[in-house]
């Protein structure tokens, strides 16, 4: 079957440039060939188990993403991997930024900023792509430590960057993360109101409790989730919880499904579970988005964030997934499930292109 006959995917949380630069994978080759190269290697539990590349996300008609950039700042007795300065951080985001622009250069990838660059590119992809048609990416910074002051965010904004996540993982400058507790603090409204000022898409990732309902109390702009599942199935801080899903829908937002399995499957252990052991398969993303469907009463603030090679690999994704391309599967899983073609629809790409015509227009 013809990447023209399949349906189009948008995707919106995918770590490419991180997989480039502190990973060193070639993007630009296929999965397999990524894989062979990585035979042996083991600095990384992931190693020789990737899932995703530019070539794969064609086959897969997957044309269109929302890519990384992402540094973590790390403060002196924080026991999380990072920067030790923001300085450095945001450094390293500026080689990720340069990375897709050697991307566009190469016709591998083209960037999208607008909504008229949106619609040329939905045109390109809708049409029949040709055979190397480029990947269209919207850059977001997941974690905002790397932003040395919020006067930052203009900069970057000035570099195409149309989405940002506060916090990942632990505390952080503007906003605390997962498994971390506290809210945003000075610097933090800050940078909401400059969030706000430039309209950048606020995303509601890895935010803790505390934090989001602060960030709720500040922030009257355009805000979405772009890979996050539900604590009702799942019972962790980094899920969402029924209220917070609420929330979200209530102001309009869009969540995207994750696809790393311990977000998906409870009683999973990191480094021991495994997709066999645990019989996690695409089918459980079904019941996140069902969920969220039900609180909804409607399928219109679901789609796909799959955080494919977020850091793990195939070790830590669903059974019966091989590459990014599998995601072609989801269709008739969610038939399956009794959904109509046009709420399928809005899952693998209608509904966030929506919130975004909505931002952009």
């Amino acid at each position: 079957m013809s990447t023209t006959q399949l349906p189009f995917i948008f995707d919106v949380h995918l770590d490419l440039s991180m997989n480039a630069l502190e990973w060193n994978r070639d993007l630009t080759r296929p999965v397999s060939e990524i894989r062979a190269r990585e035979h042996g290697m083991t600095d990384k539990t992931d190693r020789g188990r990737n899932t995703v590349s530019l070539p794969d996300m064609r086959r897969g008609n997957i044309g269109l993403c929302v890519a990384t950039q992402i540094a973590r700042f790390v403060k002196p007795g924080n026991p999380l991997a990072g920067w030790h300065s923001p300085a450095q951080a945001w450094a390293q985001t500026q080689g990720q930024l340069a990375w897709y622009r050697a991307m566009e250069e190469q016709g591998e990838m083209i960037q999208i900023t607008s909504l008229t660059g949106l619609e040329k590119h939905l045109a390109l992809w809708l049409g029949g792509p040709p055979p190397n048609a480029p990947i269209g990416y919207i850059l977001s910074l997941e974690g905002a430590d790397s932003m040395l002051t919020p006067a930052y965010l203009e900069r970057s904004y000035a570099q195409g960057l149309r989405a940002i996540g506060l916090s990942h993982y632990g505390p952080g400058t503007y906003a605390q993360g997962t498994d971390a507790t506290g809210g945003l603090g000075k610097h933090g409204v800050e940078i909401l109101k400059e969030v706000e000022r430039l309209g950048v898409i606020l995303d509601a990732t890895h935010l803790c409790d505390d934090s989001f309902w602060e960030v709720m109390k500040h922030y009257n702009g355009r805000i979405w989730a772009s890979h996050h599942n539900c604590r009702a199935l799942v019972d962790h801080n980094r899920q969402l919880a029924d209220e917070q899903i609420k929330e979200l829908i209530r102001r309009g937002a869009v969540i995207g499904g994750a696809l790393d399995a311990w977000m998906m499957v409870p009683g999973w252990i990191k480094k021991k579970t495994t997709p066999e052991s645990s019989g996690v398969r695409l089918e459980h993303i079904v019941n996140h988005v069902d969920h969220i469907c039900q609180l909804a009463g409607n399928a219109k603030h679901v789609g796909i964030g799959t955080d494919l090679d977020g850091g793990f690999g195939r070790e830590q994704s669903p059974g019966d997934l091989d590459t990014i391309a599998d995601l072609q599967n989801y269709p008739a899983l969610f038939r399956k499930r009794g959904y109509s073609e046009e709420d399928i629809a809005g899952i693998m790409h209608g509904n966030f292109l929506r919130f975004l015509r909505e931002s952009w227009k």
